[in-house]
Formats: structure tokens, C-alpha cells, sequence
């Protein structure tokens, strides 16, 4: 961040040498992933069926939605007759400023996806109980527009949807892990079941594909295996090592 300061304080002619140019910067430690397996998330999916937010979760397994991309989502953005959504807006809260709707953080974030069944009949339930929720609150009802809401239609706060989320991983007492592994946990489900990392890439909102294959390197042994196996399906190898 110093270095591009001062590269554009070059340019505007405020300083004649750009010192951090030179500076050597050790790479960061790559992020420590931690996805449940798909045995995790259908026990984690069980045990929020009957929140409020089922949807929510469904959605952030069944999409990878980033978390600020969930409590930003409004139904404007939602086709659920043809199975789409576009990525068009994030809700996060930035210190002194209060909860800020913004776009999404890169280019390639701004996004269209296909869901899958599960996350299109989440919705439909949810819609049906948000619009009870309306007539319930009368003229106490906010109307944002926003998928997710409180039982007034005001914006979910980020640190209650994390403490939800705490509480029903311990109810369905599986191992914890962040909810931006929720991503992951897509993004990995997605390879295993040989979905292309293009494909994935894409879903994810990543803006290139080495991203993708460089944050879900763990997957990789498990494809080249399903790779190996197909291939040997393909040439009939298993056939000929089983009859030498």
C-alpha cells in the first residue's frame, strides 16, 4: 500500500524517489482451509432447518456467497422461476460509519449464478415466512427490499448471524468452523463432484482461475485420482492390469 502511495506521489511530482520500491515484501501465509465434508453439512443443514434463516446457510453451502454478499441480497436480485441470482450489492459494517451498502469488492464479484434445487425451495419457504412476518408487524415492517431480515425487515447485523451460526453448529454437534469456510466447503464440494475450476472460479466470483486451483490445492490429489480413474475407464486400462 506504501509503495503504490508514494508511486502516485511520484506521479503528481510531490516526491522525486519512490523509497519502498525496493522493499522486498515476504508473501503472506496462505489461508488455512477448513471445509466440512458433505456428511458435516447435510448434519449442519438438519440441524438449522427449522431457523429462521435455514435459507441463509442453505444459500452460503449450496453458492459460496461471501457473508457481506448474503446480507446484502435483495429478491430484486433473485429469479427463482429460472434458478438465477446476480451478486450486485454487499451490507457490511464499517467503524464509524455505521452498516454501509456498497457493490460487490472486484469486478469479477458482480456475478450471476445458478442455484441449486435445494437453495430455490429454501428461498420459496423463506420468502413465504418473511411475507408472513410482514403482515405481522404492520406498520413496524421496514421495507429494505433485503432477502434476509430481522422479523421487521430491518438488516442483519453480521455479529448475529455469527453467533446463530455458533449455536446451531453445537447443536448439531459437529466440528466448528468459520463461517467463511462455508465458501470453502462449496467450492470444495464442487470440485470433488468434478465440476470444472473454470466453472467454479466463476461461481466463486474469483478474478482468475489460478486463484481458485491455488486457494483449493487440497483438492487436487483427489481429482488427479478421479482423473486417473476415468481415464483407465476410458482406455480399458483397469480391465488389462486385471487380466495380466
Amino acid at each position: 500500500m506504501l509503495r503504490s502511495m508514494l508511486s502516485h506521489a511520484m506521479r503528481e511530482e510531490v516526491v522525486s524517489r519512490n523509497v519502498a520500491r525496493l522493499v522486498q515484501v515476504a508473501a503472506p501465509d496462505p489461508e488455512e482451509i477448513q471445509p466440512w465434508t458433505d456428511g458435516e453439512a447435510r448434519q449442519f443443514l438438519n440441524a438449522a432447518r427449522e431457523h429462521r434463516w435455514y435459507a441463509l446457510f442453505a444459500m452460503a453451502l449450496g453458492t459460496g456467497l461471501r457473508k457481506a454478499e448474503l446480507l446484502g441480497l435483495r429478491w430484486a436480485d433473485i429469479d427463482l422461476d429460472r434458478r438465477q441470482l446476480r451478486v450486485t450489492q454487499t451490507l457490511q459494517r464499517v467503524r464509524g460509519q455505521g452498516v454501509i451498502a456498497g457493490p460487490p469488492k472486484s469486478r469479477s464479484s458482480r456475478r450471476s449464478i445458478t442455484m441449486p434445487d435445494l437453495v430455490v425451495r429454501a428461498l420459496r419457504r423463506h420468502r413465504a415466512i418473511q411475507r408472513a412476518e410482514r403482515e405481522a408487524a404492520g406498520t413496524d415492517w421496514h421495507d429494505t427490499g433485503l432477502v434476509f431480515t430481522t422479523a421487521t425487515g430491518r438488516h442483519v447485523e453480521a455479529r448475529n448471524l455469527s453467533t446463530t451460526y455458533e449455536r446451531l453448529i453445537r447443536r448439531a454437534e459437529i466440528r466448528p468452523i468459520r463461517f467463511h469456510d462455508l465458501r470453502h466447503t462449496c467450492a470444495t464440494l464442487l470440485l470433488l463432484a468434478g465440476v470444472s475450476p473454470r466453472v467454479v472460479m466463476e461461481i466463486l466470483g474469483h478474478s482468475q482461475i489460478a486463484v481458485t486451483m491455488n486457494t483449493y490445492g487440497h483438492v487436487l490429489p483427489a481429482m488427479q485420482q478421479e482423473a486417473a480413474g476415468r481415464m483407465d475407464d476410458a482406455l480399458g486400462g483397469s480391465g488389462e492390469s486385471a487380466a495380466n
